[in-house]
């Protein structure tokens, strides 16, 4: 399918991946004619920063597909997704490519001595094992502040650690006493509901003597009600024998 009938700047982007991609093939090839380290390393140095514009290039395409990707069909976002995935695998293999030259240009730089026994020869040749060793300097130096970046980074992910466990341990240690806090009260809740139980019982055994006493005043209350009424019914009898029904028996000594 032609990307341009999908989009115009897709189908721009590509183009110009591929104009990358032929140069690389055309620059990695004059390099094995290259013999010269110091023509190599500024060849290698070309190549790579082609590279970095492919890849540049790559994630432009990459964010245009996803602008476009829900006014395009499925099949057309799949067909963009192999695109972009075989633009990648390609860039990966000149990387590859890239460091195999890279490290046989070390190879050279290391072992290469002048050659020939012709004056010229032995002073070109020591003047490229002065810009090797030069050249050797530098990379040296770069990995040195790569390392030291390198090493700086992990103290900082070290430290950041460390703090991270530190709040961790006083957050842990904060919420222990909020736990013993929590048992202690606990605690006092059981005790306050066993001491809460006892007075419910005691209050119990105190409302039970009192119904008692209220029914005992309550029969007192109605006695003397009894003995108002008959009083009220037969007033001039003075003496409860008197009274008829209440009289004992004739044959009962009264005391």
């Amino acid at each position: 399918m032609d990307l341009s009938d999908v989009s115009e700047e897709l189908a721009h982007t590509e183009g110009q991946i591929n104009d990358i991609f032929r140069a690389l093939s055309n620059g990695f090839q004059k390099l094995e004619k290259i013999k010269d380290s110091s023509r190599r390393s500024r060849q290698l140095e070309e190549l790579t920063d082609k590279m970095r514009e492919c890849k540049r290039l790559i994630k432009e395409f990459e964010r245009i597909m996803k602008e476009e990707e829900k006014r395009n069909t499925q099949e057309t976002n799949k067909m963009l997704i192999e695109r972009k995935q075989s633009m990648i695998k390609e860039l990966n293999s000149y990387v590859a490519l890239k460091k195999q030259h890279a490290s046989e240009n070390k190879r050279i730089d290391l072992f290469d001595g002048p050659g020939g026994g012709d004056v010229f020869a032995e002073e070109n040749g020591l003047q490229a094992s002065s810009m090797t060793n030069q050249q050797l300097m530098d990379a040296g130096n770069r990995m040195m502040d790569e390392t030291d970046q390198a090493i700086e980074r992990s103290n900082k992910v070290v430290q950041e650690t460390i703090n991270v466990g530190t709040e961790t341990s006083a957050a842990l240690k904060a919420q222990t006493e909020q736990m013993s806090r929590i048992v202690n009260e606990l605690d006092s809740i059981h005790f306050s509901i066993k001491k809460a139980s006892q007075l419910v019982k005691e209050i119990g055994r105190q409302v039970a003597t009192d119904r008692c006493i209220v029914a005992m005043l309550f029969l007192i209350v109605i006695g003397v009600i009894a003995i108002i009424i008959v009083k009220l019914v037969h007033p001039n009898n003075k003496d409860i024998r008197d009274i008829p029904g209440l009289a004992p028996p004739a044959n009962r000594k009264l005391l």
